[in-house]
C-alpha cells in the first residue's frame, strides 16, 4: 500500500491541533471568568462569587492538563515530520514559541498553584492576584502562538538567505500585518465559547432545580458576554475578512467560492463547490452581496479563483462551508445574547423554559465556531504553510509515510484516551456542582489534591 506522507502528516498535524485547540481555547475564557469571579467577590463580599469561582476552578484544572498534554506533541511534529519547515523557519518561529514559555508559562507555573491550592492557606488579595495572572498567562500564551501562526499568514520583517528565513525587524515579525485582527478574533472566540458554556451549565442547574443562585449568576454573566461581546465579535471578523482579502485574496475566493473576477460576486448563501468544472452547484446567493461586503460597493470586483494557477488555489470546500458554520453559530450566539437580555429585563431569564432548554444544549457551538474558523484559517492558506514563501510539500521531512500513518494511529488511540478521561472528570466534577468543596481537608500523610472533589455520583454534560 502507498502512504502518502504529505497528506498523513497534514491529516496528523490536524488532528492534534484540533484536538488540542479547543482546550486552550476554553481556559484563555474560564482563566478570565474565574478572575472576574474573585475580583467581584473580593469587591462585594458576596459568597456566591466565591463558590463560583471554587467550582469553575476544579473545571479548569481538567482543561488545563488536558491542554497541556495534547499540546506537547505539536511542537514534536515540527522536528518529526516538518524538519524542512522547522528549517525555514526556525529562526522567526522558534524564538516566539521561546517567548511564549518565558512569558506565559513561567507566570502560569509559579501562580496556578496558588490559584488551585490556596483556597483559605493564602490570604484573598493574593488568591485574586494569582487568578488574575493565571488569566494574563493564558493571553501572553495566545498572543506569541498567534503572532507566530500570522507570521506563516502575512510574513513581514525577514530576509531570505539561502533558502532560509531570517529575522530583521521583530516588531514587523510580531506585529504582522494580519495579527492585529487574528488576535483579538481568537481571544473573542474564546470568550465566548466560556460563556455558552457557563450559560449552559446554569441552565441545565435551574431545569433540574439545582443550585438557583448560582445558576442565575451563570446565566446573567453569560448572557451578558454575548449579547455585549458577540456583536463586537463580527465587527472584529468582518475586519479580519477584509485584511485577509487585501493580504490573502485566494483564501477569500476560496470562502466565497467566488470563481470569476470580471462581474461583481454574489454573496452564496450555500453551494456545492465544483473545483473540477470551476462552478458552484445548487448555488443559493445574493446577487453583488460579496462584493458590497469585500469592496463596499455593489460593483465591486476583486480576485476569483481562476485568477490563481489550479496548483496555487487553497481547497475550497472546507474554507466555504467552514467560514458558514463560523459565521452561523456566530448569529446564534448574538439572538441567544439578545434574547436573553430581553427576558432579564422582563424579569423571565430564569422561568422561561424554552430558552433554558436550547441553552441547555448549547455548549458545543462555541468549539464548534472555533473549528471551523481555524480549518478557514489552516486550509484557505494552503497549498502554502508559508504564505508564499514555502509549500506545504516542500516542508515536509524525509520520511517513509508508513511512519507517520503508524503515530497517526496511535495518536488516535492515546487521544481518544485522554479525552475519554478528562470529559470523564468534568462530568463528575459539573454533576457535583458548585455547593461541594474544592478541596477536601488533606489526611496528614499526604497532599491535598485539586481533583479530589470529583468524588460525586453520576455523570452530567451541560445539556444532557
Amino acid at each position: 500500500m502507498d502512504f502518502d506522507p504529505v497528506t498523513l502528516a497534514r491529516i496528523q498535524f490536524a488532528f492534534t491541533v484540533c484536538f488540542h485547540i479547543i482546550f486552550p481555547a476554553f481556559t484563555i475564557g474560564l482563566s478570565a471568568f474565574i478572575a472576574t469571579l474573585e475580583l467581584i467577590w473580593l469587591k462585594t463580599g458576596k459568597d456566591v462569587f466565591h463558590r463560583l469561582a471554587r467550582f469553575w476552578t476544579k473545571i479548569f484544572a481538567v482543561s488545563f492538563a488536558m491542554g497541556v498534554v495534547s499540546g506537547i506533541v505539536l511542537s514534536y511534529q515540527f522536528g518529526t515530520n516538518w524538519s524542512r519547515y522547522a528549517e525555514f523557519v526556525g529562526s522567526v518561529v522558534a524564538p516566539l514559541i521561546g517567548f511564549e514559555v518565558l512569558t506565559a508559562f513561567f507566570l502560569e507555573a509559579t501562580f496556578l498553584g496558588i490559584m488551585l491550592f490556596g483556597w483559605n492557606r493564602v490570604p484573598p488579595w493574593l488568591h485574586v492576584l494569582s487568578c488574575c495572572v493565571v488569566a494574563f498567562g493564558t493571553f501572553m500564551s495566545a498572543f506569541w502562538i498567534l503572532a507566530a501562526n500570522s507570521w506563516m499568514q502575512t510574513p513581514a520583517g525577514f530576509e531570505l538567505r539561502d533558502g532560509v528565513a531570517y529575522p530583521l525587524d521583530w516588531l514587523a515579525i510580531i506585529f504582522n500585518p494580519s495579527f492585529h485582527w487574528r488576535l483579538p478574533h481568537m481571544l473573542l472566540a474564546a470568550y465566548l465559547t466560556t460563556s455558552l458554556v457557563v450559560l449552559s451549565v446554569g441552565a441545565r442547574y435551574l431545569l433540574a432545580g439545582k443550585f438557583q443562585e448560582e445558576s442565575k449568576v451563570m446565566m446573567v454573566m453569560g448572557i451578558g458576554m454575548l449579547a455585549i461581546v458577540g456583536p463586537i465579535q463580527a465587527f472584529v471578523g468582518d475586519s479580519h475578512g477584509l485584511n485577509s482579502a487585501h493580504y490573502q485574496p485566494a483564501k477569500i475566493a476560496a470562502v466565497e467560492a467566488h470563481w470569476d473576477s470580471s462581474k461583481p460576486a454574489p454573496l452564496v448563501l450555500f453551494a456545492w463547490p465544483d473545483e473540477k468544472a470551476e462552478k458552484n452547484l445548487f448555488e443559493i446567493s445574493i446577487p453583488h452581496g460579496a462584493s458590497l461586503m469585500i469592496t463596499h460597493r455593489l460593483d465591486g470586483l476583486f480576485p476569483g479563483l481562476k485568477d490563481f494557477a489550479p496548483q496555487d488555489r487553497p481547497p475550497v470546500f472546507g474554507p466555504f462551508f467552514g467560514f458558514r458554520a463560523m459565521v452561523g453559530v456566530g448569529v446564534i450566539m448574538i439572538l441567544m445574547g439578545w434574547i436573553g437580555a430581553w427576558l432579564i429585563f422582563r424579569g423571565r431569564v430564569t422561568t422561561t423554559r424554552w430558552y433554558l432548554l436550547g441553552s441547555s444544549w448549547a455548549w458545543p457551538l462555541g468549539f464548534i465556531a472555533i473549528l471551523s474558523g481555524w480549518i478557514v484559517t489552516e486550509q484557505g492558506r494552503q497549498p502554502w504553510v508559508v504564505e508564499g514563501l514555502l509549500r506545504t510539500e516542500d516542508a515536509i521531512s524525509p520520511i517513509a509515510g508508513w511512519t507517520v500513518g503508524l503515530t497517526l494511529a496511535l495518536f488516535l488511540i492515546v487521544y481518544a484516551i485522554i479525552f475519554a478521561t478528562g470529559i470523564y472528570f468534568m462530568n463528575r466534577l459539573i454533576v457535583r456542582g458548585p455547593g461541594g468543596v474544592l478541596i477536601e481537608p488533606p489526611a496528614k500523610d499526604r497532599p491535598s489534591r485539586p481533583l479530589a472533589a470529583a468524588h460525586g455520583e453520576g455523570q452530567m454534560t451541560p445539556g444532557t
